[in-house]
């Protein structure tokens, strides 16, 4: 038995309500292209601009304040300065005397007299040329230098009178040096005269003696030179003696310095020994050309054998390619009959409008 008349659950009804109203809502903007690709907050703009006039409105206010401010600071200080200037003035001030510019003008001179008690001696008020009686002390003191002037030129006089006399006696020795240098110039020149003599007389008698040591010399030359004709005329080597290129070490080896040649004997014996190597030679040459004959036979019956392989092989791939070709014929029939049976007996059921009409019905 079933219970239709059962009371209506308020909160779950509304909880329903307010789903179905979420999911309106939600499908509202998903389905909206340009909602969903762009978003516009209708509530956070209008709640930005609410804060930012009352930022504004702030900003206003305290302007106005500083403002206000700023202007009693003004009045204020123009105040300050007004009453200065009326009841603040300098001559006023109890401590005046102290910073007057006028104070130097107004105060007593600090020397009234060259006895003034006030000037000691650390007052630097009083100093040499300074005193009250400048006109007598000036006086005397041209008189003083007058005196030192009249001294001066008296002195002046004197040393111009020794300068005289010492210039005098300087003359005077002067005189006596250049006489005495012209006598030891005339016993210089006169004792070079006599080295000059001295040693010509010696190179004329080293020039003799070289002579006779040149005509000795070129004597021993001139035999010197007969002596070693005589020796090439008559030596070895101009009459190729074979003997003089035997050598020390041994009858089979020679001097190659003075080897002038080899003799018949020797000449036979290398003739024949090179006949004997032309004979060995023309042996080795025929049998050299045996073998290569050999292996030319052995080329030609290797190259038969590889075309009789080469024959065998492309009769073999022909087999295999044939046989691939029949298998590769067969699986195509095979895959044309299985895509036949596909497209006429599987892929029949054609979709119709309904079957695309039941997607993209919510928004999950």
């Amino acid at each position: 038995m079933y219970k239709l008349d059962l009371p209506i659950d308020h909160k779950e009804a509304a909880i329903i309500d307010a789903r179905r109203k979420r999911e309106q809502a939600r499908q509202s903007r998903i389905f909206n292209a340009r909602v969903r690709q762009i978003g516009v907050d209708e509530e956070a703009l209008k709640l930005q601009t609410e804060e930012r006039q009352k930022k504004e409105l702030l900003e206003k206010e305290r302007e106005l304040a500083y403002a206000r401010q700023e202007r009693d600071q003004r009045e204020i200080n123009q105040a300050l300065n007004t009453f200065r200037c009326l009841h603040q003035q300098p001559e006023s001030r109890r401590e005046f005397d102290l910073y007057d510019p006028e104070a130097l003008k107004k105060d007593r001179p600090a020397r009234v007299s060259d006895d003034d008690p006030r000037c000691g001696v650390s007052s630097l008020q009083k100093f040499d040329g300074e005193d009250l009686n400048q006109q007598a002390r000036c006086q005397y003191q041209r008189e003083q230098m007058q005196n030192w002037f009249e001294r001066q030129i008296e002195e002046r006089r004197r040393a111009e009178e020794a300068q005289k006399e010492a210039e005098r006696l300087n003359a005077l020795k002067r005189r006596e040096l250049d006489q005495r240098a012209c006598e030891l110039a005339k016993a210089e020149e006169d004792c070079r005269r006599a080295i000059n003599m001295a040693v010509q007389r010696f190179n004329d008698a080293l020039r003799v003696e070289q002579e006779q040591r040149r005509l000795q010399k070129a004597k021993q030359e001139q035999d010197d030179n007969m002596t070693e004709i005589c020796n090439a005329i008559y030596g070895d080597m101009l009459t190729e003696n074979p003997a003089q290129a035997i050598s020390a070490l041994g009858p089979n080896r020679v001097v190659p310095d003075r080897f002038k040649g080899m003799s018949k004997e020797q000449l036979a014996e290398i003739h024949r020994e090179q006949q004997e190597q032309m004979r060995e030679k023309e042996r080795l040459r025929a049998e050299e050309k045996l073998r290569d004959e050999e292996w030319d036979q052995q080329r030609v019956k290797s190259a038969k054998l590889g075309l009789l392989l080469e024959r065998e092989i492309e009769r073999s791939s022909k087999e295999i390619s044939k046989r691939l070709a029949d298998e590769n014929l067969k699986l195509a029939e095979d895959q044309k009959a299985f895509k036949d049976y596909l497209d006429h007996e599987v892929y029949t059921n054609q979709p119709t409008a309904d079957y695309f009409t039941q997607f993209n019905t919510t928004s999950r």
